[in-house]
């Protein structure tokens, strides 16, 4: 279905001021980062602010005074949180004493997993592009960017530009049980992999899982405690601060999974699953102290095991990570798309994309070599 009647385009400054009948309605999909309630907990906690660099800046589309879509978008004054970086493109206008920013951005804050970010069923992102574009050039924001979104098939307009990045993806083949899936590999990789999962007993490690109904607040304080760890690890302050995991816990329970790894009854470790009816999402991991192989059974076998007890068709265990190509997870092409309004970059910048573009290709089919299946189940 297509609309026939004119649409109307307003932008929102916060959540509050779009009803949540309206966005949920509109959404026909079942991610959890799609959610009212996920955009909602990142706003009223103020993990994501104007003081943080994220000004919300929804755009709603009207027919006939009907909400016909939603799509949720930033203004930003910074480039962190996205995970498609364009740091080389901000340092080029500097050098040109430009402004880079403020620039207009489509994303789920700190969640580079793939949604279509137009919640419609009447407009698609590529509908869109003319209207942003004269958003832009109107209020004079130097650029817009849709990141993480389905592909776009059709012709693009000359000036929007198409990025690519791979993530590794781990896909359910009606496998029985996890062994079911080992018996894909190769006899060596087999072995190195049950070695890994056998160290876990072997260090005393038990391990359980819990929904969202039965996270206690010891446990949430447990894991925002090895959040903040890993991000002090690398010498960054978290990005969600704690009254955002509780806020998404008691309003999203259904959709959360977390797995604590204990020593002797101590917790020691955790990590937090996102899940719909057909797929996982793995988000957040930390330890108070290093034990042999953990990461990868908490994050990545147990994340596993849970799709297919659950019958969910792929396992999204997060960005980054060429770790994961030897336990058994594919790289696919993840895309986004962008517009530069400076017509002195726009060449230069439509170079750039296609080269990466080359590379990623070239990328994919590298890792896709070093996947672990036995030559006839690739």
């Amino acid at each position: 279905m297509r609309l026939t009647t004119p649409i109307t385009i307003q932008f929102n400054d916060a959540i509050d001021t779009i009803s949540e009948q309206d966005w949920q309605t509109l959404s026909h999909s079942n991610n959890p980062f799609v959610d009212y309630h996920f955009f909602k907990a990142l706003e009223t906690s103020q993990s994501v602010s104007i003081n943080q660099g994220w000004q919300a800046h929804h755009l709603v589309a009207k027919s006939q005074e009907q909400p016909v879509a939603v799509m949720p978008m930033y203004l930003k004054s910074h480039s962190w949180g996205e995970y498609v970086f364009d740091w080389d493109w901000a340092d080029a206008f500097e050098r040109y004493d430009l402004d880079y920013y403020p620039k207009l951005v489509s994303t789920i804050p700190f969640t580079p997993v793939e949604s279509n970010k137009v919640l419609s069923s009447t407009l698609q992102v590529s509908d869109l592009f003319s209207t942003l574009i004269e958003y832009c050039e109107q209020q004079h924001i130097n650029s817009w960017h849709i990141l993480f979104t389905e592909q776009i098939k059709t012709p693009l307009p000359e000036d929007v530009y198409q990025r690519n990045t791979v993530q590794f993806h781990w896909f359910n083949r009606g496998y029985q049980d996890i062994n079911d899936f080992f018996a894909t590999f190769t006899s060596r990789k087999r072995r190195a992999t049950r070695k890994e999962r056998l160290s876990i007993a072997q260090q005393g490690l038990t391990i359980r899982h819990l929904n969202g109904h039965q996270i206690t607040e010891k446990e949430i304080a447990f894991f925002y405690l090895t959040y903040q760890i890993t991000y002090l690890k690398r010498g960054h302050q978290p990005h969600l601060n704690i009254d955002f995991f509780k806020q998404i816990i008691s309003s999203m329970p259904d959709n959360i999974l977390l797995i604590i790894a204990s020593d002797q009854d101590e917790d020691v470790a955790c990590a937090l699953f996102f899940h719909d009816d057909s797929q996982l999402y793995g988000r957040y991991w930390g330890a108070t102290g290093y034990y042999n192989n953990l990461h990868f059974e908490l994050c990545y076998y147990q994340g596993i095991e849970f799709c297919i007890n659950h019958n969910l068709s792929r396992f999204n265990p997060g960005t980054q990570g060429e770790h994961k190509i030897q336990r058994g997870f594919e790289p696919v092409l993840t895309y986004s798309y962008h517009w530069i309004m400076h017509p002195g970059f726009k060449q230069a910048i439509k170079d750039f994309c296609q080269q990466e573009r080359s590379h990623m290709l070239t990328y994919q089919a590298q890792c896709r070599a070093l996947l672990p299946f036995k030559k006839a189940d690739k």
